[in-house]
């Protein structure tokens, strides 16, 4: 079993940055995948960023490719997502997942390859 914590969410102006943090504990090692989520009501989860821990290969997804990153620490326990330039419409809940499926850098980019789900971090950007 893996359990996921992710933290550093809040509210910030438009233009404005934020980090969040995403730390594993459990049989964490085993992931291959981890990756960031973020969902609106009403609406299906969206993949922002993915990671093949394996491979240290990242990937992040139009509409954030450019403003995004997404990391891992040395450690492998924990993984970031780094968001500069904010937008309103960046306003969502971001999860946390990883998955211990196998992978590649391409199946990681994949989100029936996640069975680990944190609880969520709030991001809140106003305009």
């Amino acid at each position: 079993q893996v359990q996921l914590v992710e933290s550093g969410g809040g509210s910030v102006q438009a233009g404005g940055s934020l980090r969040l943090s995403c730390v594993g504990s459990g049989t964490i090692y085993s992931t291959a995948c981890m990756g960031w989520f973020r969902q609106t009501p009403g609406n299906e989860r969206e993949t922002v960023a993915t990671y093949y821990t394996d491979g240290r290969i990242g990937d992040v997804f139009d509409p954030v490719k450019g403003r995004f990153t997404i990391s891992l620490d040395n450690s492998k326990t924990t993984l970031f997502l780094q968001m500069n330039n904010l937008k309103v419409e960046d306003t969502a809940m971001y999860y946390c997942a990883a998955g211990d499926l196998g992978g590649s850098a391409s199946a990681c980019r994949l989100r029936d390859r996640y069975n680990y789900w944190g609880q969520g971090t709030q991001v809140t950007v106003s305009s």
